[in-house]
């Protein structure tokens, strides 16, 4: 039986930076299973849409189709675009089987990678102090993922013996400024940022300018295309891709608790 086929689906932007990532990680997913059909989309208009990708696999034999949300802050729900994208695909292919896998949330093993990034940051600025941090990320998340990027906060906080707090991009009076103002107020004069985003978008670069602006001595890049992402890309497919089995509904939503649990989520 063939295995499904692998969808990333990211937001579009014409920007090469963010492209340039989810490109990165569909050539390092392929090479690490080169049995698998792995391809990447976006949801806004950017090439190849989520249609375009769908209409090639399907013309080339694809009989089922699991789709990654590449969203690192969300824990359980996905982007509400994505369910008119696939309503949609599946109007326009009935005789395919499609699944939406939980996005890529806020795995902790991706401390690790936060951390590389801000050491690099920190050393191109020569900064050898620090006394507060910022995990800068993008909203809005879903309530559990609000939950567990604050837990995140506190195990990179307690990892380095520092106060860390967490700034959302889109949600009011919790961007970056006002993090670094509130550990100002704290009495922290070296405060570092974070950056719990998968590419260099507009709201990274956003985050990054108000972070400077407000006396940060480093902000870290975004996560990129680490192998840690291809682990948990590859993870939320293989558990998603049970929803396509002919399992009773009861024993499908047991395991999906279970994926949910061993993942810390």
């Amino acid at each position: 039986m063939t295995a499904p086929a692998l969808v990333m689906l990211a937001h579009g932007s014409c920007e090469h930076r963010v492209t340039e990532v989810t490109h990165r990680l569909r050539v390092g997913l392929q090479s690490l299973r080169p049995e698998l059909e792995v391809n990447a989309a976006f949801i806004d208009q950017c090439p190849p849409t989520a249609t375009q990708v769908v209409s090639q696999l399907v013309a080339r034999g694809s009989e089922e189709i699991v789709f990654v949300p590449l969203h690192l802050t969300s824990a359980i729900d996905h982007d509400p675009t994505i369910d008119e994208v696939i309503a949609k695909l599946r109007a326009s292919h009935p005789d395919t089987k499609f699944a939406v896998a939980h996005p890529i949330g806020p795995e902790a093993r991706l401390l690790n990678v936060l951390d590389s990034r801000l050491r690099q940051a920190l050393a191109a600025n020569h900064v050898t102090e620090l006394d507060g941090l910022v995990l800068s990320a993008a909203g809005p998340t879903d309530v559990r993922g609000a939950a567990l990027l604050a837990r995140r906060a506190r195990q990179w906080g307690a990892h380095h013996r520092l106060t860390c707090v967490t700034a959302l991009s889109e949600e009011p009076g919790a961007g970056v400024g006002p993090a670094i103002a509130g550990l100002r107020d704290q009495g922290r004069r070296h405060i570092a940022v974070g950056s719990f985003y998968l590419t260099a978008d507009v709201f990274f670069d956003a985050q990054a300018r108000q972070a400077l602006r407000h006396g940060a001595v480093a902000v870290s890049g975004p996560i990129g295309a680490d192998d840690t992402v291809l682990d948990a890309v590859l993870a939320r497919y293989s558990f998603a891709a049970m929803d396509l089995l002919d399992l009773d509904e009861t024993a499908s939503a047991s395991l999906r608790d279970t994926d949910l649990a061993v993942m810390g989520l």
